[in-house]
């Protein structure tokens, strides 16, 4: 009634009065809080006129307009004497301006924040039929309010309030014509030990779930005996503990056609009654405790069975062989109980039956998968997951399939992957997992080409070879591969994928660096590379990611600087990593319209989605401990994990800006520099990682305010000064936290600070200093006293015995007998070294070391030249007299990457011809030699790109 707004305020005749002196509907789109007040200003007519104008109005809805406590509105009903029916509800009316209407049959006062008590003149109301005042803040106990003088009361809905309600329902006991109750969400309390007579109403719906959070002393509403005409019962979420499973429900109420008791710890076998019950469609028994076998007559006393959900129970047994032939079956659920056999085709609905949604999670099914199931026409929903299902899946799937979801994960599945799952005419599926399985073999391109592809989780598999090239699965948001023998580069077919969410490949052979393009999955919240071959430095449109929170980059092989961009994450909480979306596959239990047309009422609104626990999950290291995080956990999780790579360089003092970060950890890396003070803005860090590497200086005291710490770890590195003190949570620290410094102080540690520190906050490795753990005047004093002293009584021995004169003689000997043998053998290995003339062309590993050779001569004796050495990559001169003449001809290995010329006589000069020509080098050790820091020729070395180490 768009123009409703227009005929009130410019027609006040008798044409309004035609049009609306019957039926008058100002809804959200007619009148926003104030239109009467329009009127007013335009026409000047009071509210008064216009209810004088509609004074046999019978149906007046007023739904969500925003009306608030304006008493000018609402005196303005006492006008409307016809009134039958009044919806205010979706407003924010508080006073009772319509207990005037005494002729009111229907009154709907839900989502008006209503608070207190029920308004005693309700009881006033003698004709009101139906009232609804559910979704306000009512509270009391209703049994004292006056709703027990309603007597021509058909229909009380007072669910999502506050009230308490006797389970015994005995002031509603004279209501003869109620037939439907609600009052979900409320608080059912104990009855009177004494119990009154049977209820003069039967009813026909009746719902009270989720009102006993606790456990209920009182036991099963008992009033239920003498009800026989219930067609809905909903009593979910209550723990009536101890309870056989009431099978009275359906002996005594023949039109039963909902029954809802999920959670409800009901005990003991499903019994079924004596006689059929035709009419019942949805049986929902989830979470309880019921155990034996499901009733193989079951499609005979349930013959119009649609749902059946009895997931969470403990269940043995098959399933029946009735539910094969029955074509009414459109929902079955028995996941997690414990039921066990091999499944066979007519254990199940043939393939034109009418079944939708198949859960058998987490049971002991085994045996093949029967090839039908993959098959049927109509099924969306397939999960069988947590089974042992074995062999290969059978044939490929129905181009006619209309598979929304399929989850046969974590069973012992083996064989390549099914075919044809992206190629049905339909096109519908969502969701992939097929994880924790045997498959093997290569990634099928057709899993990316499903346009409207979701969830893909092959993780946990054999497969192998690369990433699947050319496909166009725009919407995949979740893809997780984790755990198989991948390999090869990150595709650039990723670019396209805008929506993605999570991207899990750890635990592969994939190799080559993170590609520029990381930016363009500007979704992205979880992005996991763990244990794989990556390498390269960290590109800065990773920074870009501003919906980033979990990165973990671990085990790998990334060098460079880390980015201080990483600062400029902007952790923000997200539902989508957590569970993924459900969409357009949710489905009602059932059509309810019908049943509640029969009965007269409106349409009761219970609608259950499938359960498909498609959960997100992330295993993260803590402490060489794996640690897996899933579910709702992960929307507040924030993550960086860089450990066990090459990084060098200081961490960035700008990552103290990351004050939402869960868990840092940089661990075995060869990091250098402070730990950075501004840490301590960390406020909501649990675990913080930094050992392994080559940090120095003092551990910032501010650490101590980080209250939520509870893995800290800076062990081996070469920090100095006094721990932080002992309180907060590092009081809960022990020794293991800070060993591997040895020049750190203080408790937990065993070693104290007696000794005046140094100011220095920067302490070298090697620590020469006065401070140090030795005085080395003392030592070398001592050493030379005691050595003279070793030689004097040596001597004073060997001149007063004379048998131990001559043994020592002999000592001498031999000595130089062996040394003459070891240098005759060795000398006849180079000869015959230098006397081939093969070609050395293959090699790439040659060691001379403690071989003497001296200048460069005697290493010029072997003739390298380009065309023999060509390959070699691995040479160790180390431990010989050269000097840097030999700098000179080793230009020539233009393919090698490690050099070792430690232990021998080298200047310093020379080094450019290393620069200019060896520029794969990698590792230069030069130890040991007469090399000096400040050499400036040493600066040429910064020219070679490959550097990891020198």
């Amino acid at each position: 009634m768009a123009d409703l707004k227009s005929s009130i305020c410019v027609q006040m005749g008798a044409p309004f009065k035609e049009r609306y002196e019957d039926d008058a509907n100002v809804g959200a789109d007619a009148a926003h809080g104030t239109i009467c007040h329009c009127c007013l200003e335009e026409e000047r007519i009071s509210f008064e006129v216009l209810s004088s104008k509609l004074r046999k109005l019978e149906v007046l809805d007023l739904t969500g307009n925003g009306f608030n406590n304006d008493k000018g509105i609402l005196s303005c009903f006492n006008g409307l004497s016809s009134l039958k029916s009044l919806d205010l509800s979706f407003n924010e009316v508080t006073v009772s301006g319509w207990c005037e209407l005494k002729n009111l049959e229907q009154l709907s006062l839900s989502r008006n924040n209503l608070k207190g008590v029920l308004s005693p003149c309700l009881g006033n109301l003698s004709s009101l039929q139906v009232l609804d005042v559910s979704d306000n803040q009512l509270e009391g106990n209703i049994a004292s309010s006056h709703l027990s003088h309603l007597t021509q009361l058909e229909h009380l809905s007072v669910s999502n309030n506050y009230f308490q309600v006797p389970i015994s329902f005995g002031s509603f006991l004279n209501l003869s014509n109620l037939k439907l109750f609600e009052c979900d969400n409320n608080k059912l309390i104990a009855a009177p030990s004494f119990q009154p007579s049977a209820p003069k109403f039967q009813l026909r719906v009746f719902s009270a779930s989720n009102c006993t959070p606790k456990p209920l002393e009182a036991g099963f509403p008992n009033f239920l005996h003498s009800q026989h005409d219930l067609m809905f019962v909903d009593l979910s979420h209550n723990k009536f503990v101890g309870e056989p499973f009431p099978s009275w429900l359906f002996e005594n109420n023949r039109k039963l056609n909902r029954l809802y008791l999920r959670d409800t710890s009901f005990i003991g076998p499903l019994q079924l009654p004596q006689h059929p019950t035709p009419n019942l469609q949805t049986v929902d028994m989830s979470g309880n405790n019921i155990h034996g076998q499901v009733p193989r007559n079951i499609c005979s006393i349930f013959p119009r069975l649609k749902n059946f959900m009895m997931p969470n129970n403990s269940l043995t047994g098959c399933i029946p062989l009735c539910f094969g032939n029955m074509s009414s079956l459109e929902y079955l659920d028995l996941s997690n109980n414990h039921m066990s056999c091999e499944l066979l085709e007519h254990n199940l609905p043939t393939v034109g039956s009418s079944l939708w949604f198949l859960k058998l999670s987490n049971n002991n099914f085994n045996g093949r998968l029967p090839p039908s199931m993959f098959n049927m026409t109509y099924l969306l929903n397939l999960l069988l997951d947590g089974n042992k299902f074995v062999g290969e899946v059978p044939g490929t799937f129905s181009l006619e399939s209309s598979l929304l979801w399929l989850d046969i994960s974590n069973n012992i599945l083996s064989g390549m992957l099914p075919r044809g799952i992206g190629n049905s005419s339909k096109n519908l599926l969502k969701g992939i997992d097929l994880s924790r399985n045997h498959f093997e073999g290569t990634i099928p391109i057709e899993y990316f080409n499903s346009s409207g592809l979701e969830f893909l989780d092959l993780s946990e598999n054999n497969l192998s070879g690369s990433l699947p090239l050319g496909f166009h699965a725009l919407d995949l948001c979740y893809v997780h591969l984790y755990g198989n023998r991948l390999s090869g580069p990150l595709p650039y077919d990723f670019y396209n994928l805008s929506s993605l969410v999570t991207l899990d490949l750890g635990d592969n052979n994939l190799t080559g660096p993170i590609p520029n393009w990381i930016d363009s999955l500007s979704e992205l919240s979880i992005f996991v590379l763990k244990s794989n071959q990556f390498n390269g430095k960290l590109p800065h449109q990773l920074c870009l990611l501003r919906k980033l929170s979990i990165l973990d980059l671990s085990e790998n092989n990334f060098s460079g600087l880390l980015p201080s961009c990483l600062s400029n994450l902007n952790f923000t909480a997200s539902d989508k990593k957590t569970s993924v979306e459900h969409g357009s596959i949710s489905r009602d239990y059932g059509d309810l319209k019908e049943l509640f047309a029969s009965i007269g009422f409106y349409l009761y609104d219970k609608t259950v989605l499938p359960e498909i626990n498609a959960k997100i999950a992330v295993e993260l290291t803590e402490k060489k401990n794996f640690y897996t995080y899933e579910g709702d956990i992960l929307r507040y999780m924030f993550v960086v994990d860089l450990s066990c790579n090459r990084f060098t360089g200081e961490i960035p003092t700008e990552w103290g800006n990351l004050s939402g970060i869960y868990s840092l950890n940089l661990s075995h890396n060869n990091l250098t520099g402070l730990i950075p003070s501004s840490f301590f803005n960390l406020k909501q860090i649990e675990s913080l990682d930094l050992s392994h590497n080559n940090l120095n200086g003092r551990i910032p005291a501010q650490l101590v305010e980080l209250t939520f710490l509870a893995i800290f770890n800076v062990s081996y590195n070469n920090l100095s000064g006094r721990t932080p003190e002992m309180k907060n949570q590092f009081g809960t620290f022990d020794e293991s936290s800070y060993k591997g410094n040895p020049l750190l102080c203080g408790p937990p540690l065993q070693s104290s600070c007696d000794k005046t520190e140094s100011p220095s906050a920067r302490v070298p490795n090697d620590f020469n200093g006065d401070g140090g753990f030795i005085d080395m005047y003392s030592f070398y004093a001592s050493f030379g006293v005691c050595y003279i002293i070793v030689v004097l009584t040596i001597a004073a021995v060997l001149c007063i015995n004379p048998h131990w004169r001559r043994r020592w003689f002999y000592f001498i000997e031999e000595c130089i007998d062996t040394c003459y043998c070891f240098l005759a053998i060795n000398f006849r290995k180079l000869s015959r070294f230098r006397s081939c003339s093969g070609d050395y062309s293959i090699l790439q590993y040659v060691s001379f070391d403690e071989l003497q050779l001296t200048g460069f001569t005697g290493i010029n004796s072997f003739q390298l030249q380009p065309m023999r050495l060509g390959k070699l990559e691995n040479l160790n001169l180390s431990a010989n007299q050269l000097n840097s003449t030999i700098l000179s001809i080793l230009n020539v290995l233009s393919s090698l990457k490690s050099l070792d010329l430690s232990l021998n006589k080298l200047t310093g000069s020379g080094f450019e011809v290393l620069s200019s020509k060896l520029r794969k080098l990698e590792s230069l050790d030069l130890s040991d030699n007469g090399v000096t820091g400040n050499n400036s020729k040493l600066h040429s070395l910064e020219k070679i790109e490959d550097f990891i180490s020198i």
